[in-house]
């Protein structure tokens, strides 16, 4: 059992950048692997990228590959989503998510949620 929940979000003009951070609680952080998930309205939720326990793999999606950059740091429970040339069509929701299994690009392979931040990228 772990419980997230994402801070960073806000309001951005295009090209610009936030970084995103997930607090995980609990003492077992280190044994999940961690992603981030996104969702617009109206659409469906899309992986965005993801990283192995001990932070020596990472899985990006191909529209914020070498924008996006993700994070972990096991000491302080915290995962971090770094987002630089921010374009409009990153505007959704951002979810950080955990799982016990191998790191898939696909919602249904994921154990915990947390309960959003939204990003909002202007033109």
């Amino acid at each position: 059992q772990v419980q997230l929940v994402e801070s960073g979000g806000g309001l951005v003009q295009a090209g610009g950048s936030l970084r995103l951070s997930c607090a995980a609680s609990g003492r077992t952080f280190s044994t999940y692997a961690m992603g981030w998930f996104r969702q617009a309205p109206g659409k469906e939720r899309e992986f965005v990228a993801a990283i192995s326990r001990s932070g020596g793999i990472t899985q990006y999606a191909d529209s914020v590959k070498d924008r996006f950059t993700i994070s972990r740091d096991n000491a302080k429970n915290t995962l971090y989503l770094q987002m630089n040339s921010l374009k409009p069509e990153d505007t959704a929701v951002y979810y950080c998510a955990a799982t016990i299994g191998i790191i898939v690009q696909t919602m249904s392979a994921w154990n915990y949620w947390g309960q959003g931040t939204q990003v909002t990228v202007s033109s």
